[in-house]
């Protein structure tokens, strides 16, 4: 196997969005900056660092609900410093290619805007991305990896790669009496089809889901028009923006997460049905991997 050296890019200049974290409830300015040292984070708040890297996810709840819900989001933790809900900006930031940059935020959780990747698609290009000097060395299995969820259908393969770069599917598979049908998002590793086919979609909730979220007491201020909640006959009070609009979200979702490996991945990875949890198993076998080296996880 032929590792592929990832050519460096960062962006010109600084761009920032605002916005307020989804679970925490809390304001947040996040502010992208030009970098040469990595993907960085800092929580300048409390002025702690916080490393991006599947080493510090953090499995802890970020609010009560949680407690007996099952997360929904991907948190890193260093210390006394949360990051909460980074993988929407992680996404954006994987989907252009970019392999440096410094990331401030001045609250606990990243915020959602829109559900989408899209604002942070949109500031990262508005900066301007741009290469800078040296390449990186891929982590480049040389056999399959396949990581299977402990209990139920859930499974991740990464399958070795010839060629440079690396591509993610996601299949989504509720069942047959499921809200949604089964459906399938595909992103073949370029910054065009990411923002054209993957970062405008948003997360989603079914309607049982948020309901129950209701209940347990986040969201009380959102409606099924600020999110997207879906039913038995599709958006409630929304539509989607594109067809297998869900699939792409978890699409999304995978390529952040995943991310978290801490180096770029050439390889190619089928997501089916899986969640955060899986996917940041799949982040630390490829963390561990040296090159050539592969493994199976069950």
């Amino acid at each position: 196997m032929i590792a592929h050296p990832r050519a460096r890019k960062t962006i010109a200049s600084t761009a920032s969005v605002s916005g307020t974290g989804l679970f925490t409830n809390k304001p947040c300015m996040l502010t992208l900056n030009p970098s040469e040292r990595g993907i960085t984070l800092t929580r300048t708040d409390i002025n702690e660092a916080v490393p991006v890297h599947c080493a510090v996810i953090n499995t802890n709840p970020v609010h009560s609900a949680f407690e007996s819900l099952k997360g929904r989001s991907t948190n890193l933790m260093h210390g006394r410093a949360l990051a909460a809900t980074v993988e929407h900006a992680l996404s954006a930031l994987a989907g252009l290619g970019i392999t440096d940059c410094h990331i401030d935020i001045d609250a606990p959780e990243v915020p959602i805007l829109d559900g989408s990747a899209m604002p942070f698609t949109d500031a990262l290009q508005a900066a301007g991305v741009t290469g800078i000097d040296g390449t990186l060395e891929p982590i480049t299995p040389s056999e399959a990896i396949t990581i299977e969820a402990p209990s139920g259908p859930g499974r991740i393969t990464i399958e070795p790669r010839e060629e440079p770069g690396w591509s993610v599917a996601y299949e989504l598979d509720y069942g047959a009496s499921a809200h949604l049908q089964p459906q399938r998002a595909d992103w073949d590793g370029s910054a065009s089809m990411y923002t054209e086919r993957v970062a405008p979609a948003r997360t989603y909730s079914l309607d049982h889901e948020a309901r129950a979220l209701q209940a347990a007491g986040l969201f009380a201020d959102l409606t099924p028009a600020d999110m997207l909640v879906i039913g038995r006959k599709g958006p409630i009070d929304n539509a989607y923006r594109f067809e297998h609009e869900p699939a792409a979200h978890k699409l999304l979702d995978a390529i952040g997460d995943i991310s978290l490996a801490g180096r770029p991945i050439q390889a190619n990875i089928v997501c089916h049905r899986s969640g955060h949890e899986l996917n940041h198993r799949a982040a630390h076998a490829l963390s561990t991997l040296e090159h050539g080296a592969a493994r199976s996880t069950p």
